[in-house]
């Protein structure tokens, strides 16, 4: 292992068999669909419309989508056409509110960077912390604020933003962040910006999640659990991750 990312700790911890074909075998598991080319177009718009407000983010979305469906099409995903018909009528709320909406909650904010690379030494291992953090601005207080885009077809319930190994993604971003640029944790916060695809109504959603001295040792145990276990090559499947899996009832699930 040369590096280790949420996204890949967060599948062992739903499935370290799923995680071994995945990572350690590299067979092609979920090659993607309509629903993840949304969230790359729409990520897309995001970093390049706070860095130029003169983008025309409509053009863009529609050009990002198209590539990205495009590459689904290769990868001979079927395409929904109900479904593309939706979303292609379905993106103009969230491009022409995010900005604002980022504007109104942070009062004003100071945008430090977007789509910033994290590969950052883990303590104890012979490897590194690796991620993108999709937005960092900086307040009139001092404070650093870290946000991660997630695009939604409604919206989530208050199970959902609780949920902590979906909120330990933010808690790590910001201790290797932090680390990174030798900023005091208390000086960092962390926060989920939901783009709702079928909302009738504030379709960005920005919320606060805490990440204090608690979480952060309970989000740093999590990651030094599944580096162990990842590292002894535990592959034991997880019968309750079936559903949905894209391995499940075919030769490699045994």
């Amino acid at each position: 292992m040369a590096h280790v990312s949420y996204s890949e700790i967060k599948l062992w911890h739903e499935c370290p068999r799923k995680h071994k074909l995945q990572y350690i075998d590299k067979i092609d598991g979920f090659k993607g669909n309509l629903h993840t080319a949304f969230g790359t177009a729409m990520h897309s718009v995001c970093e390049h419309g706070l860095l130029d407000e003169n983008l025309d983010r409509g053009k863009h979305f529609l050009e990002e989508f198209a590539k990205e469906v495009a590459s689904l099409k290769a990868k001979e995903v079927e395409i929904e056409p109900k479904l593309y018909e939706q979303m292609v009528g379905q993106y103009e709320p969230i491009v022409s509110s995010f900005r604002e909406e980022l504007d109104n909650y942070f009062e004003d904010c100071e945008v430090i960077s977007t789509e910033e690379k994290l590969y950052e030494d883990m303590e104890g291992h012979d490897l590194k912390f690796k991620g993108f953090i999709d937005l960092v601005v900086k307040t009139k207080d001092g404070k650093y604020h870290i946000l991660d885009w997630k695009t939604t077809s409604w919206g989530w319930n208050a199970r959902r933003k609780a949920d902590k190994i979906v909120n330990y993604q933010l808690t790590l971003y910001k201790v290797f962040w932090a680390k990174k640029h030798g900023i005091p944790l208390d000086m960092v916060e962390t926060h989920f910006g939901l783009l709702k695809r079928t909302a009738k109504k504030d379709n960005t959603e920005i919320f606060r999640v805490t990440s204090g001295p608690t979480k952060v040792r309970n989000a740093l145990t999590f990651l030094e659990k599944a580096v162990i276990n990842i590292k002894r090559k535990l592959v034991i499947k997880n019968r309750l991750s079936c559903k949905g899996c894209a391995f499940y009832k075919t030769q490699h699930c045994g």
